[in-house]
């Protein structure tokens, strides 16, 4: 427990003993979306109570903007993150802060992530992208395609080639990859982890666990013979991560990174590289396709920056100047941010917002579709979609702190230009090549596994003529009588 919470708002219909269980499906295990559908309207900070486990939940911006400070706080790894280290040990996303690999390994790491590292990265992504347009041309005119699965196919491919020279053959393959498989079961298990009721955990905890066993080894054993191939090869070539981590030496202490904490950074990649930005494709695939004028705008801004190629090969500059698509990209992200929450601790004993005691080493968890949704700053209708809420000028009337789907402070996400670069780049592909129809009956279903995205959401394509798109429309004045 944090903070004092005895005066704190949590939900109506609290039972005794259980806690905030009221209104919770167990069987969804959807922790985000129910603490979006029971804090919705209990202010800016909150407690939801799990059996003995009473958790403090911020989510009002002023209050998340202290929390941002890097003096006073810090990055908290527990419950779901805590879970994760059997994958990811002290790699970038799960190490403790005291823990030294981590600042060792940003410091040998951050090189690839400049915008030199991002060009060289591009042809890896316009060719993955090229992978999944082929396999969509099959599908046009016939069965939908399923967004998400697909999303998944791309950015694992697009990660294990540029970041590790490691093909998954994510587009030959009609079932998903071991290595998915296995990392899907690790992290629904994480998941599990936190919230199990102890009368059916424990009946069920021992099956449970030799399958995340061999979940785990799966996972392990790829990595470590990608790692052992590239050793093998004794390439000293340091054009991509595995390369780096296996080569390059910190630049002060002249450390290199160790063995175990190299496999705990290629899972790390693996996993958070590609689950979020298949998330975040997935959820403006979703809200394009539901919006047809801000669908429009987006597509002729493609059109207008790429011409009438059916068959482009956009260059890393014309994927920059998608400054729309990016927009729509930011509102899908602001909406279902697909590493949907942070926690911080407090680095000293601290007053939060001047009325909220925390001592050093509290926590507190900050859900990002609340934080998100706080009308205070995206108005009367935060639900809605509306990518020109990032325009230039109406994004900087808005405090930093009050959008932030890569986290904050010196943990954010590493991979952050990585990810909006792949993003920006499928979607101007997509919007380019085909017209697409989702489902009218559909209705958004989201899946959680410590990421989110969407469940069950389909396309139905069609291909585009691109020239007649760009084609100089006649203009006839008709009269009206």
């Amino acid at each position: 427990m944090s903070v004092d919470t005895s005066k704190l708002p949590h939900p109506p219909r609290r039972i005794p003993l259980l806690g905030d269980f009221v209104g919770v499906d167990l069987r969804r295990r959807s922790p985000v979306q129910d603490t979006v559908r029971l804090g919705t309207g209990l202010g800016p900070i909150f407690t939801r109570k799990f059996l003995n486990h009473e958790i403090v939940i911020v989510c009002g911006a002023d209050l998340v903007g202290e929390l941002c400070d890097e003096r006073r706080f810090t990055k908290f790894v527990g419950m779901g993150l805590h879970q994760l280290r059997r994958i990811g040990g002290d790699g970038l996303f799960t190490a403790y802060n005291d823990e030294p690999n981590w600042q060792r390994a940003h410091d040998i790491l951050m090189p690839a992530f400049t915008q030199k590292a991002m060009q060289s990265y591009h042809p890896v992504m316009l060719d993955v992208a090229r992978q999944l347009v082929g396999a969509w041309d099959k599908r046009v005119g016939g069965e939908p395609v399923d967004v998400a699965a697909d999303m998944t196919r791309l950015t694992l491919e697009t990660i294990g080639r540029t970041g590790f020279g490691y093909s998954f053959g994510s587009f030959q393959r009609d079932e998903p990859h071991p290595y998915v498989s296995a990392m899907v079961g690790a992290l629904s298990y994480a998941q599990q982890q936190v919230f199990r009721l102890p009368v059916v955990g424990s009946l069920l905890s021992r099956k449970a666990d030799r399958q995340h066993e061999t979940d785990v080894a799966t996972m392990n054993a790829l990595v470590d013979d990608v790692i052992a191939e590239r050793t093998k090869a004794a390439v000293t070539d340091t054009s991509d991560l595995l390369g780096m981590m296996l080569t390059v030496r910190h630049p002060e202490t002249g450390e290199r990174l160790d063995p175990i904490n190299i496999r705990y950074q290629v899972h790390t990649f693996l996993v958070a590289g590609h689950e979020t930005t298949s998330g975040a494709l997935s959820f403006a695939l979703y809200y394009l396709t539901r919006h047809p004028e801000a669908l429009a705008q987006a597509r002729a801004e493609v059109d207008r920056v790429w011409g009438d190629d059916p068959d482009p090969a956009p260059a890393f500059q014309q994927v920059t100047k998608l400054r729309y698509v990016r927009r729509a990209l930011d509102e899908a992200l602001r909406l279902w941010p697909t590493a949907p929450a942070f926690f911080r601790e407090a680095r000293e004993d601290v007053l939060l917002g001047g009325r909220y005691q925390m001592r050093k080493g509290d926590f507190v968890i900050v859900p990002l579709p609340l934080l998100h949704r706080d009308p205070a700053v995206w108005g009367p209708d935060p639900e809605a979609y509306d990518p020109d809420r990032f325009a230039p000028g109406r994004a900087k009337e808005r405090p930093p702190h009050a959008y932030k789907p890569f986290g904050t402070g010196e943990r954010a996400c590493i991979g952050r230009q990585f990810a909006i670069h792949e993003a920006t780049l499928v979607l101007g592909m997509l919007l380019h090549r085909y017209e697409m129809t989702p489902d009218p009956d559909y209705r958004l279903r989201v899946t959680e596994l410590l990421t989110v995205k969407p469940r069950g959401f389909t396309l139905s394509l069609r291909r585009r003529d691109q020239s007649a798109s760009l084609r100089p429309r006649s203009s006839s004045v008709s009269s009206v009588s």
